[in-house]
């Protein structure tokens, strides 16, 4: 798979993202549709009509290399120049260093974490386990048959880190709360079955029950090993029982509350 041919790899969907933010005491969130009418907007347009005429801003915190408008031409600095003019504050963050590589905390830098397989890399950088949240949906059942029942997930374009095997840990809500439970999970395109639509599905220890429509957050914990495609069901199923008892060795020396 190739990630960076298609569209680009959206770390955090609207959801997470406005419940992450809900988390940090934000007030309010205001979503602007993004579609090919509005990217047709010069920077400077966007300030006047967005910023000033539409939100009536009074103070814009930016990173340093932020930029907008048609073409990227806007920056930080247009948004100073703009703001001594109509009235509003800006606010530049300047780069945050890594350690220990030194690189700045990028959007980019966790993708490339993810896409290569590092997700306890990409967890340093984001504060938290990069996870993937969705409803669970009828699968061919062929994990049950075979002594290993996995819950399904549906993929959003291109929300995919590296394909493979992960140990993974699980929130699922109920009525009194959420659990959380370990599990082994497997994201690609299920070689051996001959699949061509990449899919989530997730083997969770220790539960029984039905599933089916039920949200669940999975959290990527550390990559086990790549896809591939197995001569038969016989040696997926041994596979599988190594892949478990890594899976559980890896969780059991990582806290819950570890990233």
């Amino acid at each position: 798979q190739n990630c960076r041919l298609r569209p680009r790899f959206r770390l955090t969907p609207l959801r997470d993202k406005a419940r992450l933010l809900q988390s940090l005491g934000l007030d309010l969130l205001y979503v602007q549709r993004f579609d090919a009418f509005f990217a047709s907007r010069p920077a400077e347009d966007f300030v006047t009509r967005i910023l000033v005429e539409g939100l009536g801003v009074t103070h814009i915190v930016v990173g340093y290399d932020f930029h907008f408008g048609k073409g990227r031409t806007g920056d930080a600095a247009l948004l100073q120049r703009m703001g001594k003019e109509a009235g509003f504050d800006v606010t530049v963050i300047a780069a945050v260093k890594t350690t220990p590589s030194g690189e700045p905390y990028s959007s980019s830098l966790i993708r490339e974490h993810l896409i290569e397989g590092r997700p306890r890399r990409a967890a340093e950088l984001l504060g938290h386990w990069w996870s993937i949240e969705g409803h669970v949906v009828k699968g061919d059942q062929r994990g049950r048959t075979i002594g290993f029942p996995t819950a399904n997930l549906a993929l959003d374009e291109c929300l995919e880190p590296k394909h493979g095997v992960y140990a993974v840990r699980a929130m699922l809500a109920n009525e009194s709360g959420t659990e959380i439970y370990d599990g082994v999970a497997n994201i690609g395109m299920r070689p051996t079955f001959n699949k061509q639509e990449p899919i989530l599905e997730v083997n969770l220890f220790d539960y029984s029950g039905d599933l089916y429509g039920r949200l669940l957050r999975v959290m990527f914990i550390e990559f086990l090993r790549p896809e591939r495609k197995f001569n038969g069901l016989e040696s997926l199923q041994t596979q599988i029982t190594a892949d478990c008892e890594q899976a559980r060795a890896v969780l059991l020396r990582t806290p819950v509350d570890h990233v």
